[in-house]
C-alpha cells in the first residue's frame, strides 16, 4: 500500500523535488517520509500545507475515510434548494470550492452536476408547461407534476448518494461527465 503523501503528491502532479521545494523541506526528507518515517511538527506542517490538506490527513489511518465526511455535507446541503431556489446548486458549489481536498472536491463536482441537470430539466419543463396546459384546455395547474416529480428524484438522489457516502465512501449516482 502506497504511502499517504505519495498518494497526495502523486494526485497533485509534483514530484518529489517539487514537493521538497515547496514545503521547504529537503529532497532527502521527502525520501524518508514515503518510505515510511513518521510525520511530527514543522515537518508535518509544511508537507500539509504544500500538498493543501489538513495535517491528520498524512495519517495512514485517515486513509479510509478520506474525504467522506466533506462531501457527506455538501451532499446533504443540497436539500437547501426545497426552500431557496437554486440553492441546490450555489451552497454545495461554495463548500466544493472551499474543500483543499482533491477527493472531496471530486465528489462535490458529481454532487453538483447532478443538481445543475436536474435544475435545467426542471426549467424546460416549467416553461413547457403553460403551453401543454392551454394544448390539452385545462384548468389544472400542469407546473405542478414536473415541479413535484423533479423535487422527489432530488431527494431520492441526495437520499441513495448520502446513504453510498456512509457505506462505501463513494456516491453511487453520478454522471459520468462532470460540468464543472
Amino acid at each position: 500500500m502506497k504511502n499517504k503523501v505519495k498518494i497526495l503528491r502523486e494526485e497533485k502532479n509534483l514530484t518529489q523535488t517539487e514537493l521538497a521545494e515547496k514545503s521547504g523541506l529537503s529532497l532527502r526528507t521527502i525520501q524518508r517520509i514515503e518510505s515510511g518515517n513518521a510525520l511530527k511538527g514543522f515537518t508535518l506542517k509544511s508537507v500539509a500545507e504544500a500538498l493543501e490538506t489538513e495535517p491528520e490527513n498524512l495519517f495512514p489511518d485517515s486513509i479510509e475515510n478520506h474525504g467522506t465526511d466533506r462531501a457527506k455535507l455538501i451532499n446533504i446541503s443540497a436539500l437547501s434548494g426545497l426552500i431557496i431556489p437554486f440553492a441546490d446548486i450555489i451552497f454545495p458549489l461554495i463548500l466544493t470550492y472551499r474543500t483543499k481536498d482533491s477527493r472531496n472536491k471530486e465528489l462535490g463536482k458529481s454532487i453538483v452536476s447532478i443538481q445543475i441537470l436536474l435544475a435545467v430539466i426542471l426549467s424546460v419543463l416549467m416553461i413547457i408547461s403553460p403551453f401543454v396546459q392551454k394544448g390539452l384546455n385545462t384548468k389544472f395547474p400542469v407546473f405542478i407534476i414536473p415541479l413535484v416529480v423533479i423535487i422527489c428524484i432530488k431527494l431520492w438522489v441526495i437520499i441513495k448518494n448520502g446513504i453510498s457516502l456512509n457505506r462505501k465512501n463513494d456516491l453511487s449516482i453520478k454522471l459520468k461527465t462532470n460540468f464543472l
